[in-house]
Formats: structure tokens, C-alpha cells, sequence
């Protein structure tokens, strides 16, 4: 019996055993992706519409989400909505600037509204619970505090206060033009605040003139209107003295 022929078939054995327990240990360390139901789907066409649409000139969307259908919502759905409405803002931006390119039109431009409109009230809805939660834990309302300032033309304006790392007083880049020789004292300043004044005066005096003649010229064609309604109606206007003048007085005669 010839030992060699089994000394190698044995040698070949043991090589092949080593060889196939190594590519099992290789197998079994490599990396195994979890199970997700997302779709998979990171490109530039995100940006994008749907190819159906892009030949349509109406696209059927719906309305925009109330306050009263987000106040019942929960922080965990009120933050996928955002970002649901936030691609769809994204999308909606890059297809108005593509049609702009092409020079064609943008099929229901409304949905950019109905998009922001939706995304404002999210917006106020969140603030309306952190408001809730802060009244309640500090008895506060958490939002920033708010102040009745005077800008640089001199006309009052609400500021947001905020932090600084130096405290006003000590801002002499602030307090020299704002205040020492400033915009505020200055001669430039109140002249534009005096005209100002005037316009906002000369847009009242003329709408209260528009309303006074408006209520003459009905008092002229309905002379037995409902003066209940008609001081309720324009309740700036002196309905007795417009009785009194000329152009109340309509072209008949009296019944006595």
C-alpha cells in the first residue's frame, strides 16, 4: 500500500477544511443592513415633481391645515408634518424657478401659499404649547421679552431684547450716534417726524371726509333709510349735521 497517496489525500483534506471554515467566519462577519420601510431615495429628483405633472397645467391639491386640526396633533406628528411640508416647499421653489427657466407657466402657484399658510400655523401651534408649559412650570410665558423703542427715524417700533457681552451703557459705538448726536435729537429726525404726523393726519381727515360725503350722498337717494344702521355703519360721522347740508337734500317735495 502506497502511504503517499494517503499522506496527500489527507494534507488535501485538511486544506480544504481550513479553507472552507475561513470563507464561513469571513461570511458571517460582514455587515448586515437592518429592515427599514422608508423608500430609499436620496437623488436630486427630490427636488423635483412627479413626472406625470410635469405636462399638466392644473394639478388638484388640497386646502391648507387649520389651526383646529394641528392643536390636535401631537409633537411627534407636528414634527414629520414640517418636514413634509418643508420638502414640499423645497419642491415647489425649485419647479417655479425651472418654469421661470423654461419660460413656461407654473401650474397652481397657490400651493406655495397654501404650503407657508400650513407651515405658520404649525408654527403658531407650537408656540402656543410652549407657552402653556412655561406659564405652567415658571409662570412665565417664555417668549422674549418685548419693548416699546424709538428707532432711527424716531418712530416707535417693537424691539426683541437680547443678549450682549456689553451692557448698553457701556456701548459707546451705540450710545454716541443714537443718542449723544444722534439720529434720535437731530434736526433731520424731527423734521421727517413732523411731516410724518402730517400725513398720517391728512389720511385720517380725508377718510373721515370720504365717509361724511359717502353718508350725504345716501341721505340725498334714501332719505327714509334706518338711521340706526347707518350711525352703526359709519359711527365717525355726525349723521344730524349731514342731514343739514345741501347735498343731503334730495330733488323732492315734502309731504305735509
Amino acid at each position: 500500500m502506497n502511504f503517499s497517496i494517503i499522506k496527500n489525500v489527507f494534507r488535501h483534506a485538511s486544506t480544504l477544511y481550513y479553507q472552507t471554515r475561513n470563507v464561513t467566519f469571513a461570511a458571517l462577519s460582514l455587515p448586515v443592513r437592518s429592515i427599514h420601510t422608508t423608500r430609499y431615495n436620496n437623488d436630486l429628483m427630490e427636488f423635483f415633481d412627479t413626472k406625470k405633472n410635469w405636462s399638466e397645467t392644473n394639478i388638484r391639491v388640497g386646502r391648507a391645515w387649520k389651526l383646529d386640526e394641528l392643536r390636535i396633533k401631537s409633537n411627534v406628528d407636528l414634527h414629520k408634518l414640517w418636514y413634509v411640508l418643508l420638502k414640499e416647499r423645497n419642491m415647489l421653489y425649485t419647479m417655479e424657478h425651472e418654469c421661470n427657466e423654461q419660460t413656461r407657466l407654473f401650474p397652481n402657484p397657490e400651493r406655495i401659499d397654501k404650503v407657508q399658510e400650513s407651515m405658520s400655523n404649525i408654527e403658531t401651534v407650537i408656540r402656543e404649547r410652549n407657552i402653556a408649559y412655561y406659564k405652567l412650570e415658571t409662570g412665565e410665558t417664555g417668549e422674549r421679552p418685548v419693548e416699546d423703542v424709538l428707532n432711527l427715524f424716531g418712530l416707535p417700533e417693537k424691539y426683541n431684547k437680547q443678549e450682549y457681552y456689553i451692557p448698553q451703557f457701556m456701548n459707546s459705538r451705540w450710545v454716541r450716534p443714537y443718542l449723544e448726536h444722534g439720529y434720535i435729537n437731530s434736526l433731520a429726525v424731527k423734521k421727517f417726524y413732523r411731516l410724518y404726523k402730517e400725513k398720517q393726519y391728512n389720511e385720517v381727515r380725508k377718510a373721515r371726509n370720504r365717509d361724511f360725503n359717502h353718508v350725504q350722498q345716501l341721505l340725498k337717494r334714501f332719505p327714509n333709510m334706518d338711521m340706526e344702521k347707518l350711525k352703526a355703519e359709519y359711527p365717525n360721522v355726525d349723521i344730524e349735521k349731514a342731514k343739514r347740508t345741501k347735498k343731503a337734500r334730495g330733488h323732492y317735495m315734502p309731504l305735509y
